[in-house]
């Protein structure tokens, strides 16, 4: 094992044995390089005053060369603000002016211990560096049965994660934390496991209230003083989109430093958050009482980000921070949270409406993009095909029953045509 891997794997080791634990085969053996091309081109650029022959990029005039034909389109940013590589931990400014975010919003962050995020290439990214510093064949990775269909690529697939299912209501329709203790208890042998919180949930649109918020932190604390190590991932790729009686900040905060044997890492981005989908801009960053342990594991985070895509591109997070600090930013924003929350009040006033209640239910919604609908006799793939020949409307089918709608991208003038349309739909399959 390379030595830098060794010393970080002995500082987390002394800053806590659980964390250690958590490491996959990977996560143990990865580092990043503190000498090579990086570290000298750093050396360089702050001693090489004559000339600087280290950095892998072109320069002309003393600035990054470019061409004409895609600086006049960016001509509002400097060149040295879009075309060198970005560091691989990203723009420290952007990092800074997140984590001063990530307090505004998550109250119950203040006074708790956690580092400093991470820029990754969106929230798909961070998430496949969680899956491979932490889990390795066979090891439990816990999350709803109504869930986003890539977890299965990211710890399923490429790392052989056993995927733990619990239907993600109870019979009352709030969350289950009963059925996540469960699921989390059912690992003490193993000692190990991976749980997933995505809120605003998708494919349903729903987040918990207060008092199951507090159920979910205590079912995580219950694990670990079971002697279950959790690595418990808070992923909020559509954070701050709460429209109704929930809470409204990330469960990151409430998670992090709650017991020795729990790693807390929120996943989170401007992506959705403030609606810049492909810029591909998202952070992780890890909570935990030891500083140690945090600065080793942002070194292996590091390591994972240098051996795959290098550093995140420099434009969009350019574009992010500048928008962060504008002055209009806060109101813009707003505006454009208005606009979705008019869109979820729709659905569900025409969900209550009576209309549709022969032919479905809906699963509890109150935030994000989505919403889902619970069929009553026809097929959902059926009913997705039926929509999409027929009537030219794409939706989404999970399962035997579940249609997930995105009432994001409908304005909010066509929803009611558009439920009118799928309603038809089913009548239509129905009489067949």
């Amino acid at each position: 094992m390379n030595p830098l891997a060794e010393q970080l794997n002995e500082s987390i080791q002394a800053g806590s044995s659980h964390v250690y634990s958590m490491l996959s085969q990977l996560g143990k053996e990865i580092y990043f390089p503190k000498e090579g091309i990086l570290s000298q081109s750093a050396e360089a650029a702050s001693l090489a005053k004559t000339y600087n022959a280290t950095i892998g990029i072109a320069l002309e005039g003393g600035v990054p060369m470019h061409l004409p034909v895609i600086q006049e389109k960016l001509s509002a940013f400097q060149p040295k603000d879009l075309y060198p590589y970005a560091p691989p931990a990203g723009k420290p400014e952007l990092r800074s002016v997140w984590k001063e975010k990530m307090l505004k919003e998550t109250p119950s962050l203040a006074g708790k211990s956690f580092g400093n995020p991470i820029v990754t290439n969106a929230l798909t990214h961070g998430l496949s560096i969680v899956a491979d510093l932490f889990a390795d064949e066979g090891d439990a990775v816990i999350y709803p049965d109504k869930n986003w269909e890539n977890y299965e690529l990211t710890f399923g697939i490429r790392r052989h994660a056993q995927l733990v299912h619990y239907p993600l209501f109870d019979d009352q329709l709030n969350f289950n934390s009963a059925g996540l203790l469960e699921a989390l208890l059912a690992q003490k042998d193993k000692g190990k496991a991976i749980v997933l919180l995505n809120f605003p949930n998708n494919p349903t649109g729903y987040t918990p209230g207060p008092e199951e918020a507090d159920a979910i932190v205590n079912t995580i604390h219950q694990a670990a003083e079971a002697g279950v190590n959790v690595v418990v991932v808070t992923d909020d790729a559509y954070f701050g989109l709460f429209f109704e009686n929930s809470i409204h900040e990330s469960l990151f905060g409430k998670l992090a430093g709650i017991h020795p044997r729990v790693l807390t890492i929120k996943i989170d981005g401007a992506t959705k958050e403030e609606f810049v989908w492909g810029f591909r801009v998202g952070f992780i960053t890890y909570a935990h009482e030891d500083a140690a342990v945090l600065h080793a594991m942002e070194q292996k985070t590091l390591g994972i980000i240098r051996a795959t895509i290098s550093s995140g591109p420099h434009p969009s997070q350019t574009f992010v921070l500048d928008a962060l600090k504008a002055p209009e930013f806060e109101a813009q924003k707003q505006e454009k949270f208005e606009i979705m929350k008019g869109r979820a009040n729709k659905v569900k006033a025409l969900l209550d409406s009576g209309k549709y209640g022969d032919v479905w239910e809906y699963y509890p919604f109150n935030s994000g993009y989505f919403m889902c609908l619970k069929l009553k006799e026809v097929s959902a793939e059926a009913l997705r095909t039926h929509l999409l020949q027929q009537y030219g409307v794409g939706t989404i089918a999970l399962g035997e029953t579940d249609l997930r709608i995105a009432f994001s991208c409908i304005e909010e003038s066509n929803l009611e045509d558009l439920f009118d349309t799928i309603y038809r739909g089913v009548q239509e399959l129905q009489a067949t």
